[in-house]
């Protein structure tokens, strides 16, 4: 694995966010992974060109008009598409635990209850937010009234506000662990439903 601090940084990530977001939104299609392999760079894409993905199944199964089989398969699609966001999200901590490996904690030092690449992961989804409500507010269908612009644009502010939130939340979060202040410390997800071995509506329908 490649580890490069810079490459975790708030401004850097989200800007390989965006570029995911516009890379899906041209081809509406799976697209290759732009950078290196095993690379920081490349995982924080994946994680969301995932994101992507399932943005876009999640609006489809919510469509009035498809069959009761379709929605089954949508609703498997995203729940493989979850498992993917926890562990592309556990490949991000694990880059963090290898950065601050050589920092001593301080003995009081605190530890916080949100990991730094699940922060990565709102901040991810939040650019699709912001994506989408743009589109919103850029509609010239006469669908779209001068109050649903209004108030589109309106969210939109909020989104962006939380933008520089998140990235100064994670650059504190980073300031801290790099001064001993917090301790690393990663919460695995542990998902059950996915594993034959763990569901028992799995495991009891084995034959």
């Amino acid at each position: 694995m490649h580890y490069d601090m810079k490459a975790l940084e708030a401004t850097k990530a989200v800007s390989i966010f965006q570029e995911s977001v516009l890379d899906w939104h041209k081809n509406e299609a799976p697209h290759p992974n732009p950078y290196p392999e095993g690379t920081i760079e490349a995982t924080l894409y994946q994680k969301n060109h995932v994101d992507t993905i399932q943005w876009h199944i999640e609006d489809e199964i919510r469509r009035p008009d498809i069959a009761l089989e379709e929605v089954v398969a949508l609703k498997r699609k995203i729940d493989k598409l979850n498992q993917d966001r926890t562990d592309t999200v556990e490949k991000l901590d694990d880059f963090v635990i290898e950065m601050f490996r050589s920092i001593t904690p301080k003995p009081d030092a605190r530890l916080n209850s949100e990991s730094p690449a699940w922060l990565l992961d709102r901040m991810s989804i939040l650019e699709l937010k912001i994506y989408h409500m743009e589109e919103q507010v850029n509609r010239k269908d006469s669908s779209a009234t001068k109050e649903h612009i209004e108030k589109c644009q309106s969210k939109l502010n909020v989104l962006l506000e939380q933008r520089e939130d998140l990235k100064q939340c994670l650059a504190e979060l980073f300031d801290d662990y790099a001064k001993g202040i917090k301790r690393v410390k990663v919460y695995r997800q542990m998902k059950m439903y996915n594993d034959q071995n763990l569901n028992p509506s799995l495991y009891k329908n084995q034959k």
